[in-house]
């Protein structure tokens, strides 16, 4: 039993949720968004909230159940408030720059790094090293900030690279001389 997929998502009063053929579309104050829901599951709506049921108890339905169920409410929260992630550079000489519709990271590496930036996100840089990353798509949120940390990610010795603001990187000691 899906302990996530039965708690109803409370609706905002300036949030619509439609659904339409399986498909939820969702609006409110930053944006629109839509979900794809699968085979099995469908939407009821009540005054001001909304629920998740799913038709048979077979093992796919009930796999599914919580996943849709916080996707949808994902969808709400990032409609209303929106999702936002912040990483920063850690390195002498490594920097970042919005130019246009691409960010470009200069890493220590022979060359620059373009990394385009998709249209639901927005992106800005400040003091150089905080990149921050907001959209009302959470996975879209995520996936963009986890490529660029991807490109460096940090290391445990001098904890250089490209990391999360609270995220920890642990340490460890370097090579000790033998006598």
């Amino acid at each position: 039993m899906s302990r996530v997929g039965l708690k109803p998502i409370s609706l905002p009063e300036k949030v619509s949720v439609k659904e339409d053929a399986g498909i939820i579309l969702v609006e409110g104050p930053k944006g629109k968004l839509e979900f794809s829901l699968p085979k099995g599951i469908s939407l009821g709506t009540e005054e001001g909230t909304i629920e998740l049921k799913r038709e048979t108890e077979l093992r796919q339905h009930r796999a599914l159940h919580g996943t849709c169920r916080s996707i949808v409410n994902n969808m709400v929260v990032g409609v209303t408030i929106g999702f936002k992630k912040n990483l920063e550079i850690v390195g002498v000489g490594f920097r970042a720059a919005v130019k246009g519709d691409k960010l470009d990271l200069s890493l220590g590496k022979s060359h620059p790094i373009l990394h385009p930036i998709p249209s639901g996100v927005k992106v800005t840089v400040t003091d150089n090293t905080k990149i921050e990353v907001e959209g009302i798509d959470k996975q879209e949120v995520g996936q963009f900030a986890a490529e660029v940390r991807n490109y460096y990610p940090p290391e445990p010795y001098k904890g250089k690279g490209v990391r999360y603001v609270d995220e920890y990187v642990r340490r460890k000691a370097g090579k000790s001389v033998q006598k």
